[in-house]
This record gives C-alpha cells, structure tokens and sequence, in this order.
C-alpha cells in the first residue's frame, strides 16, 4: 500500500508538472511566435529598405560622379545602416521576448539605462567614433575598395562600420582605426588616378628626343588592347623635373580609371626601358671618382 500511494503522489506530481508547462505554452507560445514572425517580417522589410536606398542614392547621386563609384558609396552607406537597423531590432526582439515569458523587463530597462549613464562618461570616444562615422559615409568620401591613407596607414579599404574603417596593406596587415582617430584622408582612387612616373637620363642625352621617346611609347600603350579602357588621357611629359647627381630627372603623368594607376605605371615603365635599349638612351647609374695617392712614393719624396 506504501508502495502504491507514493506512485500515485509521483504521478500526481509529474501530472501537475505537465499541467503547469501546458498552460505556460496554450499562454505564452502564441506571442513568442508572434515576436519571431515578426522579428522574420522586419529583417525582410529591412533589406528591402537596403536595396531601395541603394537605388535612391545611385538615382540622387552627383552626375559628375562615375556611376561605378556611385554604386560602392551606395553598398557601402546601406550596408553600415542595414547593419544598425539589424541590431536595433534584434534587441527589442530580445527584450519582448522577455517580458513575454514573464520576466520583468522594467528594472532591466531602468537598470541598463543607469548602467547605459555610468558607461557613457567612460566611453565618450565611442560616442565620437560614431558620430564621426555618420558623417564621414554620409559625406562619401570613402567607399569599400578604395586605397587611402589615414594616420600614416595606407592599404585597401575592407570593411566600414559606424565606428571603424578597416585597411589592409600590400604585406597582407589589418589595421582598424577608429573614426574618432581620423584627420587627414588621402584617397588615391576617386573619379580618377594618376601614374607619376620619374626617369632619369644621361646628361649628354638629346631632351627633345627623349621626350619624344616617352610620348611614342604612351602611345602604344594607349593602343594595347589591354589598357586603352584603363587610360583615360595620353601621357603628359612634364619636362625636366629635377637635375640629380648623375642624372637628368624627366617626369611623365598618365590619368587612368581608379585602381589602375599601379598596372599602367609598370608596364609604361617596362616599355619605357625597351624604347631606351632600342634607341641607345642611356639610363645612368651613380659614378664616382676615386683618387688614390700613393703614400711610398709621398714618403719617399
């Protein structure tokens, strides 16, 4: 009989157990699925909004823009408020979720916006590093994929939140730096780049004849197949630059599309180099005189 009445208690027990778990699904669960198709519909209505913004600011954009730049500065401002937008709804799914499972979210709240104060008079870097970003992607002086250089750091932009730009170098380097930390930027790809290129020739060559040299082989590089949609304008021989040690310094620019300044510059260099072979145009190196006294003789005199 002891035996019997303590399964019927642990029945009972289990029962009132699954009872209890019963009503808190019949109660609760219709909201908690309410919250995530909800949370589900506003991630999808937030990328929609993503890819309207991104057809307002291509359609709003400055004309004289290239419409390839004004494509990346669009992904790159839509990205960074797509991912605000996220984490704003992500967190009051979260807090709904909470209070629909019956914890109290009052002194949560309460207690976070104390903690949010206390956080707020040690983190005002944060704070500058945000609003400095703001204003930064909404300017659109950077976009993903640019080269610059910030604080003496330069490298390919990777990534841009609404605190950080992330470079990576030629080595392969991540550097993050926040925006706060931002002064100077130099961008070495908008609208368009330059190839400066420096050659340095004997000073018993012919100017002129160089000169022509330089503007033939701009030319038939211009006539490549593989860079005449890279270069936007002949080659410009600015002259004589500079006179070194052993050398006359001559100075040549190409404008060509961002990004391609680097490709154009070597192989303008490397045909510059056959077009000097061919013509005999000596590219010198440093000499110097050595004179050598003879101490014997000295001593013997």
């Amino acid at each position: 009989m002891k035996e019997h009445a303590e399964t019927i208690l642990q029945y009972n027990y289990w029962q009132s157990i699954l009872h209890s778990a019963s009503q808190w699904a019949v109660r609760v669960l219709p909201g908690i699925i309410l919250i995530l198709v909800l949370t589900f519909i506003g991630i999808f209505l937030l990328r929609f909004a993503q890819r309207a913004l991104k057809k307002v600011l291509l359609k709003k954009g400055r004309e004289d823009i290239p419409h390839s730049e004004r494509e990346q500065q669009a992904i790159t401002l839509s990205n960074v408020l797509g991912k605000a937008g996220k984490v704003a709804i992500l967190t009051i799914a979260f807090i709904m979720l909470l209070k629909e499972a019956g914890v109290e979210v009052g002194p949560l709240i309460a207690g976070a916006g104390i903690a949010g104060v206390a956080i707020g008079f040690g983190a005002q870097n944060l704070v500058k590093d945000v609003i400095a970003g703001f204003f930064l992607l909404s300017e659109g002086k950077i976009r993903l994929g640019d080269v610059i250089s910030i604080e003496g750091k330069s490298g390919v932009v990777e990534e841009i939140s609404l605190r950080t730009i992330v470079l990576r170098d030629l080595d392969g380097v991540i550097h993050v730096i926040p925006h706060g930390m931002v002064g100077t930027i130099s961008n070495m790809t908008t609208k368009w780049s330059a190839a400066l290129i420096d050659v340095g020739i004997a000073y018993n060559e012919d100017v002129d004849r160089v000169i022509e040299v330089m503007k033939d082989a701009g030319t038939q590089l211009m006539s490549d197949p593989s860079f005449e949609d890279k270069i936007i304008e002949p080659v410009e021989i600015f002259g004589i630059d500079s006179f070194g040690e052993s050398s006359i310094i001559l100075k040549a620019r190409i404008k060509t599309l961002p990004m391609h300044q680097w490709a154009v510059a070597r192989e303008y260099r490397k045909r510059l180099k056959k077009a000097f072979d061919e013509k005999g145009i000596e590219i010198p190196y440093p000499h110097r005189k050595l004179f050598i006294q003879d101490l014997r003789s000295s001593h013997t005199s």
